[in-house]
Order: C-alpha cells, then sequence, then structure tokens
C-alpha cells in the first residue's frame, strides 16, 4: 500500500473559477434560504398557520368582492 494520508492519490486543486462559483452558489443558497424563514418560517416551524392572514401583507378590504353587483362589480 503506497504511504501518504490517500494511499498516494494526489487531490487536484480547483481552478478558481470553480471556487469563486461555488462560494457565489453556496452564498445565493443560504440568502435565499434565510430569506424565506423571514418569510415564512412561522409557518415552516408551526408558530402561525398558514390560513392566518393577521398583518401579512397590508390591507385586503375586497374579501370576497369578486365583480359582484352589490358589490359594485359589473
Amino acid at each position: 500500500m503506497p504511504a501518504g494520508p490517500f494511499g498516494g492519490f494526489i487531490v487536484p486543486k480547483p481552478q478558481l473559477a470553480y471556487r469563486v462559483l461555488s462560494k457565489t452558489l453556496g452564498a445565493t443558497m443560504w440568502f435565499w434560504m434565510m430569506y424565506r424563514i423571514k418569510e415564512d418560517g412561522a409557518v415552516a416551524f408551526g408558530f402561525r398557520h398558514p390560513w392566518d392572514h393577521h398583518d401579512d401583507h397590508g390591507s385586503h378590504d375586497n374579501h370576497g368582492d369578486h365583480g359582484h353587483k352589490e358589490n359594485g362589480g359589473h
């Protein structure tokens, strides 16, 4: 058996472009994961139900207003 840490196999060094690309893709993955946790982490971890819409995206005063005549639609 050959001597050395990998049994004689010499591990090649990655090129600069691959190192930069891997760090960019890794950082993008982590930023995306943190953004998604910020947006709907409470639902994912069970602190809030997905059908509870309390102060999520502003005021939606037109719930149920789908163009019915009694609501001013055509």
